[in-house]
């Protein structure tokens, strides 16, 4: 077994992830990390102020000071800072009110229609309520979020984007909507929210492409949450990171994500029939990111050296309990702990006997009752379904006791498309490289 310093050293992805986050998006992975005892409990602490310096979540700050450097008196810093932070909240308060008090008011919100350029038109005349004051909505529910109240934030950026006509500001709004919803767990809402962002993502026209991908890359990494807590999330981190303009982006920038890819689909069953093209994603990949579930995928599906896969489990395993987005879920605030460690490894031993199936002819059910810790008849009936649902073409000689293989010829069309798919996504990432060096160069 593995030692936090190994883990750490090895399969913590914090570095790699948190960049991409919002910074209140991290706190949870610190809440974690600190819960695991991956990292010294000072180290974490000094972690979460130097985040909250940088957000107007003073009291929060304070409390952590105080229980890192034990004492009851909180920095002079601190206290002015409160002090700002307070006069600031009030000041934006005020000159949000009058669009406040009319969202509060639901006669009036019922004036409101789908026309953007109506309603603007309509609260000037009406209520004396112009682009100052809805400027002033946005900064007050910005603060909101900084403070830590996500519930105002979201409810406030939600009426924000009912209103602004620039796309950008509209664009920035969504993003925070999204993380408040992610803060506050509400999962359902967070995935509507997420895909809201990702069409605009994809049909907006950026300064760059590269900033296109880095919206991406973002998106991605925020939707981590939601994937892993939503009900349905292992079938929707497949279906977006599988896009092939997803795949590019986490080929050419964070093949760290490939982790999270690779475990959907090993927990996820009905979503087989696309792992054969991942397992080309992790050939492509090899040199440029190691994984024990990436390289578990690779023993059993590339080099069929399965006694190297069930050695990849066992750090399987400790990845998966001590990664903040595999070996949690987060509810009601709390984490709790979710069978998908349970999941993984019942599904990578089945990954494993499946492709032990595929490749030998010839297979002594007295062995693979053994390795599967059944009985003969019970290693029977296992073998059966397994036939049947893998649809394998295969049979069973009750005589000699063996499982006997048919071989299969590989699909000459299948093969061409593949080929042509493995052809666009290294042309993508040529281009993307292309790219970063003109505008290098162009900087210069």
């Amino acid at each position: 077994m593995a030692t936090m310093a190994e883990i750490k050293e090895n399969y913590d992805l914090t570095p790699r992830v948190a960049p991409n986050l919002d910074r209140h998006l991290v706190f949870p992975i610190l809440e974690f990390l600190q819960e695991r005892q991956l990292y010294p409990d000072e180290q974490i602490l000094k972690f979460k102020i130097e985040l909250l310096n940088k957000t107007n979540m003073v009291d929060y700050a304070m409390d952590i000071h105080k229980s890192l450097y034990h004492t009851e008196d909180a920095p002079q810093d601190m206290v002015e800072r409160r002090a700002e932070v307070v006069a600031r909240l009030k000041s934006l308060e005020e000159a949000a009110a009058p669009l406040v008090t009319f969202l509060l008011n639901p006669a009036a919100v019922q004036e409101l229609r789908a026309d953007k350029q109506y309603n603007l038109q309509m609260l000037k005349e009406r209520y004396q309520i112009g682009p100052d004051q809805i400027e002033a909505l946005y900064q007050y529910a910005k603060f909101q979020f900084e403070c830590g109240n996500y519930s105002g934030a979201a409810d406030y950026l939600y009426q924000y984007r009912t209103l602004c006509s620039n796309l950008e500001r509209s664009l920035s709004a969504l993003w925070g909507k999204l993380a408040s919803e992610i803060l506050m767990q509400n999962w359902d809402i967070a995935f509507e929210e997420l895909n809201r962002v990702k069409d605009i993502i994809d049909s907006k026209s950026f300064a760059s492409p590269l900033n296109q991908v880095q919206n991406r890359i973002w998106l991605m990494h925020w939707g981590l949450y939601i994937f892993f807590n939503h009900d349905n999330g292992r079938t929707q981190i497949i279906d977006l990171f599988n896009q092939d303009k997803y795949l590019n982006a986490i080929q050419t920038s964070a093949p760290h994500l490939l982790r999270y890819l690779a475990t959907a689909f090993v927990v996820n069953k009905r979503k087989r029939p696309q792992l054969k093209e991942f397992i080309k994603v992790i050939q492509q990949e090899h040199y440029s990111y190691k994984d024990p579930i990436v390289e578990f995928l690779a023993c059993v599906f590339v080099n069929y050296d399965f006694d190297g896969a069930q050695k990849k489990m066992k750090e399987c395993e400790e990845v998966i309990v001590n990664d903040p987005f595999l070996g949690k879920r987060v509810e009601n605030g709390n984490f709790s702990t979710v069978p998908l460690r349970d999941e993984f490894l019942e599904n990578a031993r089945l990954f494993i006997f499946e492709t032990y199936c595929r490749i030998h002819q010839r297979i002594d059910m007295g062995v693979l009752a053994e390795k599967l810790n059944l009985n003969y008849e019970e290693a029977e009936r296992w073998i059966v379904n397994l036939i049947r649902t893998s649809k394998l073409d295969a049979k069973i000689d009750s005589e000699s006791g063996t499982v006997i293989m048919e071989p299969t010829q590989p699909n000459v069309h299948e093969q061409l498309i593949n080929h042509t798919k493995a052809l666009s996504g290294r042309t993508y990432k040529l281009v993307t490289q292309l790219l970063e060096h003109t505008q290098g160069q162009a900087a210069r």
